[in-house]
């Protein structure tokens, strides 16, 4: 069930039973990272507990089907995952949406997909008792047989009818607004929203941005809503300047470039590293540097000063880099190098953009080095905290790490031709033993790399068909367990909509060939698979989509 008043439907019915900080109440939190870890942690607790809260999980499952839990549990769904199931849509007692209304669900009507149980007994019962009537009787039965005929047509059309509608809206996986904008919506209606609030409701939208997961449309539309929180709260600042501490959060939104981390790089390494400027310059090849060299000419900066980090370059060359950049970007072909975002200040000393955090935050998650799935959410959680900014800058190198072997596997990929095309789709996989891949062995790195490996594949191929083409990608996971993790990629043209349709062409292909595969991520466009069956299960992918 939707909830359309998150103050009174949720927050005052779970404030009873001690939920958030802000109110000096206790509460669990429990990091999981798929669907195995989710059930494992509700077994757990379920015991202790009657409301339980899900953050970017569990909306597009039948989640009552999957828990099993007691009818006196009650669920609370923020979640991002679209489409929402439909039986979580329809349960009124134990499921309820904390989903913004206003994104485009398109949901099916409840009688498109529900039948009263009343109307199956009464079938079934007239179905039992067909052969018993007397002779006498027998016009009359013959009445009943055609009219039960009917309603057996008629129920065999609303099935086939159900099929095709949940078919239609199941088909395609996709991403709505922000779990942490709708969290910062119930703390402004609540008048609890602070800076550090509104910067993380900041972070969680960006990180959808960084990661494709929306369109650059609803992106510019959720940035202008957070644009007015920014000048509310900017002008509260200012009444309360006096009583402002040195340490405090200071949010402003401005155009910046799209170049990744170039406040704490040097320009060189992040002109490199970005993904949008190494596919258009095409930096894998020699043709590419020289177009580099060409483009810092062009820019008027001497290569002693981009080599440099950022912070140590002449004054007189920073005041004016985005201008100068963005002009020359132009004649380069990057036209989309200027993009609206948010930076904070804390203090007078450490600057950070939006996405800056974000690289950092996923580096942190993502990293083999913490060992645990919740080590790893603890670490990035703590560098969210202005109190932890050394966790934050060790996340900042931790991405640049990930950034250089992202564009190293992409130059290796491309230069190897180890993307290739399979008919309907691209397919790319990366063996054991190439350098750094380690680091894509998790979902979240993986989908980052077959992101912008087809992005730049794009921009370096002359066949137009590969150029419309989705990708999917594998990466070694376990080589004691053999197996691998393969994603989805969805076609990369200006018009689209981020729609991705792997999630449920993985799950027939594995269903059809008995392939031994696990589903296990909230994403539905990751698996994980056999080595061994991979060359089978690629055959029955390239069946269903041709």
């Amino acid at each position: 069930m939707f909830v359309s008043d998150f103050r009174k439907e949720f927050y005052e019915v779970v404030q009873s039973q001690a939920l958030f900080q802000c109110d000096h109440v206790q509460y669990t939190l429990v990091p999981v990272s798929g669907w195995q870890e989710l059930e494992t942690a509700f077994l757990e607790h379920k015991e202790q507990f009657r409301y339980f809260v899900l953050i970017n999980c569990g909306a597009n499952v039948d989640l009552l089907d999957i828990l099993q839990p007691d009818e006196e549990a009650v669920f609370f769904v923020c979640d991002t995952h679209r489409p929402v199931n439909v039986v979580n849509v329809y349960n009124d007692a134990q499921i309820k949406l904390l989903i913004k209304q206003d994104d485009e669900l398109e949901v099916p009507a409840y009688e498109d997909i529900f039948r009263d149980e009343e109307e199956d007994e009464d079938l079934s019962g007239d179905e039992g008792a067909e052969g018993s009537a007397p002779s006498e009787k027998r016009p009359r039965l013959e009445e009943e047989i055609a009219e039960q005929t009917l309603k057996r047509r008629q129920r065999r059309e609303w099935e086939a009818r159900r099929r095709d509608i949940l078919f239609d809206y199941e088909q395609y996986e996709s991403h709505g607004t922000s779990a942490a904008m709708v969290m910062f919506d119930l703390a402004w209606l609540m008048s609890k929203d602070l800076s550090d609030m509104l910067w993380w409701a900041i972070v969680g939208l960006t990180d959808q941005w960084v990661q494709d997961k929306i369109t650059q449309v609803k992106y510019v539309t959720d940035v202008g809503t957070l644009q007015r929180h920014v000048s509310r709260h900017s002008h509260r600042r200012e009444d309360e300047a006096h009583t402002l501490s040195v340490d405090c959060a200071r949010i402003s939104f401005e155009y910046d470039l799209r170049l990744a981390l170039y406040r704490h790089w040097s320009l060189h390494d992040s002109l490199h590293n970005t993904c949008y400027t190494a596919a258009r310059l095409k930096l894998w090849s020699l043709h590419g540097q020289k177009r580099l060299q060409e483009f810092l000419a062009d820019v008027g900066l001497p290569l002693k000063q981009v080599k440099q980090k950022f912070q140590s370059m002449d004054v007189s060359l920073k005041e004016n880099l985005r201008e100068m950049i963005e002009e020359s970007a132009n004649k380069f072909g990057m036209k989309d190098m200027r993009i609206q975002t948010f930076s904070v200040h804390f203090g007078f000393k450490h600057k950070f953009l939006a996405s800056d955090v974000v690289f950092a935050t996923m580096s942190l998650m993502e990293s083999p080095e913490h060992g645990s799935g919740t080590d790893s959410f603890i670490q990035a959680l703590d560098s969210l905290s202005r109190g932890n900014l050394d966790k934050l800058y060790r996340g900042l190198e931790l991405a640049k790490r990930q950034l250089r072997a992202t564009q190293q596997t992409i130059a290796s990929c491309l230069c190897t031709n180890l993307v290739i095309s399979q008919g309907p789709f691209l397919y790319c996989s990366l063996m054991e033993g190439t350098p750094d891949v380690a680091l894509f062995s998790r979902p979240t790195s993986l989908s980052l790399l077959s992101r912008h490996l087809l992005k730049a594949f794009v921009c370096s191929t002359k066949n137009r068909r590969c150029k419309l083409l989705p990708l999917v990608m594998a990466a070694p996971l376990s080589v004691e367990q053999g197996t691998v993790t393969m994603v989805g990629i969805p076609p990369e043209t200006d018009s689209s909509d981020r729609k991705n349709f792997f999630g449920r062409a993985f799950e027939k292909a594995a269903e059809g060939t008995s392939s031994r595969a696990l589903h296990n991520h909230f994403d539905l466009s990751v698996i994980e698979l056999k080595a061994e069956d991979r060359g089978k299960f690629l055959d029955a992918l390239v069946t269903l989509l041709s």
